[in-house]
This record gives C-alpha cells, sequence and structure tokens, in this order.
C-alpha cells in the first residue's frame, strides 16, 4: 500500500498483534501452521479480540491461515452484546487486487466483514462471489491512512486489533500508523531462511520503540511496546478527544476558588482503560491538583502507567508553592510519556509557567486541543485573566 497523505481525521487506535519465533519468524515452510503461542496466551489473544471494534488480517493470511478471527469464549461474547456491541468484532481484510477466495472461513463465520480494496479490485472481488455489500472500494489506489479512515468513520472502529501478516505489519510500522505492538516470542527456533518473518525490510522512522510490558505466559514471553517516532505520541484519534471532553466534565465538580484553577483529569492506559480520574480540591482537600488526584489513586507499579495518557482540562503545573512536586513531575515520577490538554496555563498564579515544557524536556509528548479550550476555561471565568 502507498504511503499515506497526513490529514488531521481522527483514526482508530492501531494494535499490532503476532507471535514470533526466537529467530524472527511468523512460521516454518511446511503444509502445517506452525503453532507459536502457548493455550494460555491463545486464551490471552481472545480476550485482547473480545475488547477491540475490528480484527484485521491481510489478503495474504487469508490465503495461507484461512482463518476464522472468532471470539471464542462464550462469556466474553455475552459480556459484548450485554454492553451493547455486536456478538464479534467487524472483520476486516484488505486487498489491492480483491483476488480472494469466497469460500473462505473469513466470509462465513462471525459477524459483520469488510473488504478493503481499489475500483478495479472491487469488481474483481465481485466477479469471484464475494457478496457486495461487504466489498469496499476505495479508489484507484489504496493507502493506509484511507483505509483506517474508513473504518474509524463509516464502521465506528475505535480500537483495530491487526493479526497480520508480516507485510500488514510493516507497513503500518514505517508508516507510523501504529500505536502499539504486542508481541509474543516462542521457546524455538525456525531456522529456514525460506520461512515468513515479522517485518520486512524498509525505513523504520521511529528508532527503539519504548517497552511498557514484559509477562511470562506459560513458556512464551509477551512483550508490549509504543512506538517513538517523532510525533508518533501527538497523533490525536477520537478517543483522545472523548477522554478530554469528560476531563473538561471533571473541571466544572471543583468547588471553586479564588486561588486556584479549577481543573479535571483522567489517567488512561494505552488499552483504553481507565486507570483513574480527579479534579482540583478533590476530597475537600483544598490545595489538591486534578492530575496529582488522579495518580494517587494508581499503584505505582502498575505496568499501564508507562504507556498511559494523562488528560488535562488545563496543562499540568511546572512549578507549585502547595506541594514539593509539581504535577508534571508527578506525571513523569510515574513513567507516564503522553498528556493531552485543552488549555496552556496562563500567567494567572505562575507568571512563565510551562509545565508543557518540562514534560517534553522529559520525554513525554504534550497533545494541546484548542478545540476544548472554551470548554476548559468555563468553570474558571471568575478567575481574572483565565
Amino acid at each position: 500500500m502507498t504511503a499515506p497523505e497526513r490529514t488531521g481525521r481522527p483514526l482508530p487506535y492501531v494494535l499490532l498483534s503476532a507471535a514470533v519465533s526466537l529467530d524472527g519468524c511468523l512460521d516454518d515452510t511446511g503444509p502445517e501452521r506452525l503453532l507459536l503461542s502457548s493455550p494460555a496466551d491463545f486464551d490471552r489473544v481472545d480476550e485482547v479480540r473480545a475488547s477491540v471494534d475490528a480484527i484485521l488480517v491481510g489478503a495474504g493470511t487469508i490465503r495461507a491461515d484461512n482463518p476464522r478471527l472468532l471470539v471464542n469464549s462464550a462469556e466474553r461474547r455475552a459480556a459484548r452484546v450485554a454492553a451493547g456491541r455486536p456478538e464479534y468484532p467487524l472483520k476486516v481484510t484488505v486487498s489491492g487486487s480483491g483476488e480472494l477466495d469466497p469460500a473462505a472461513r473469513f466470509w462465513h463465520t462471525g459477524g459483520r466483514k469488510v473488504l478493503l480494496t481499489t475500483d478495479e479490485g472491487a469488481g474483481r472481488a465481485r466477479g469471484l462471489g464475494i457478496a457486495d455489500d461487504v466489498v469496499v472500494p476505495l479508489g484507484g489506489a489504496l493507502d493506509w491512512r484511507a483505509a483506517l479512515e474508513y473504518l474509524h468513520d463509516r464502521c465506528g472502529v475505535r480500537r483495530l486489533m491487526v493479526e497480520g501478516g508480516g507485510t500488514v505489519h510493516t507497513q503500518l510500522l514505517q508508516q507510523e500508523l501504529a500505536d502499539e505492538l504486542q508481541l509474543v516470542l516462542a521457546p524455538l527456533l525456525v531456522g529456514d531462511p525460506a520461512a515468513p518473518r515479522l517485518f520486512g525490510p524498509g525505513a523504520y522512522q521511529g528508532g527503539r520503540l519504548r517497552l511498557v510490558e514484559s509477562r511470562r505466559i506459560e513458556d512464551v514471553v509477551l512483550a508490549r511496546y509504543l512506538p517513538t517516532a517523532p510525533g508518533a505520541g501527538r497523533r490525536v484519534s477520537a478517543a483522545d478527544r472523548h477522554w478530554l471532553a469528560l476531563a473538561c466534565e471533571l473541571a466544572e465538580l471543583c468547588p471553586p476558588s479564588r486561588t486556584a484553577f479549577s481543573v479535571g483529569a483522567v489517567v488512561v492506559a494505552a488499552d483504553g482503560r481507565e486507570l483513574a480520574r480527579g479534579h482540583s480540591r478533590e476530597g475537600g482537600d483544598p490545595v489538591a491538583h486534578a492530575e496529582e488526584a488522579a495518580l494517587a489513586k494508581i499503584d505505582p507499579a502498575d505496568p499501564a502507567l508507562p504507556g498511559a495518557t494523562v488528560y488535562s482540562s488545563l496543562e499540568p503545573c511546572a512549578r507549585r508553592a502547595s506541594r514539593p512536586a509539581p504535577c508534571a513531575r508527578l506525571i513523569l515520577g510515574a513513567g507516564v510519556r503522553r498528556v493531552v490538554t485543552a488549555w496552556r496555563e496562563p500567567d494567572t498564579f505562575v507568571p512563565g509557567a510551562d509545565g508543557g515544557g518540562v514534560l517534553a524536556a522529559g520525554g513525554a509528548a504534550v497533545v494541546v486541543l484548542p478545540e476544548f479550550e472554551e470548554r476548559a476555561k468555563a468553570p474558571n471565568r471568575h478567575l481574572d485573566g483565565a
């Protein structure tokens, strides 16, 4: 697929999931699929599938593995339905040529399916017998951003799990469109130079990925990585807007003060779970800050913190008189390296405040969404300069 044109439209959270041998192979060259995961890890994958809105695989994976891509646990499917979601996530495949077997299990199991293809590929797919309502032509050529925008805007996909194959994973990482990599390392060596590998050659702009969790699962190891490419943490998603709107709502809960801002904050894990929320002067503490209140509710050893995002209606403070550590330092000390805010701190109480600068100097990505500024200012209208 071609490199994406840069636009400001929101995209799904893209989670890459794969299992490899110690020498980086996805499979061997034998007639049967090489099983790399353990039974417990297959159950973990099932849990992740149950948490997402859609699962995507490339056309090559459908041809080679004929996967069903189902949530196998009846309890997890029931929980999805109880939450008002479809029993199964949307199943997505991408093929420029449209040359796919209409008898593949992908088309005949689970719930709704989508084939993202070119105009030419759409005609070919329909000619092969793939249902017309499944085929989505995206123009004369495919690019990943157009595909992701379609899934977000037209299919309501907020969290997308990508299960392969290697070409798909490679392109999403190279084009800086992946938000997370969940990699399982299996204790075996394939040793065949012709065996398929997870990542192909090409230019990767991101440098070192950031390890946010490692965990033994029976005899395999799960490692979760986040990209550290310049600007990777600054990409804005619909989820960012949702959580920042909530932070602005929390600011309205603050007891009014003439000597401090009213601020709301939410801490959200990379997988979309809310870890904690807080607001200024919460619990009757007259000097409590929102980010401080939220972080205090989380175990400092929680492995989700390094991959989390702090959403704050106001830029985290760089200096304060009421406590030894300002919120920008508390955030960095917790291991969080991404902050989304609505409003830069004015000089009302601390001239020259620059919490964003402190965060950036500590290696955190800082995103400001000015469309939320008026909502963040509303609970502070009684303050001069707010």
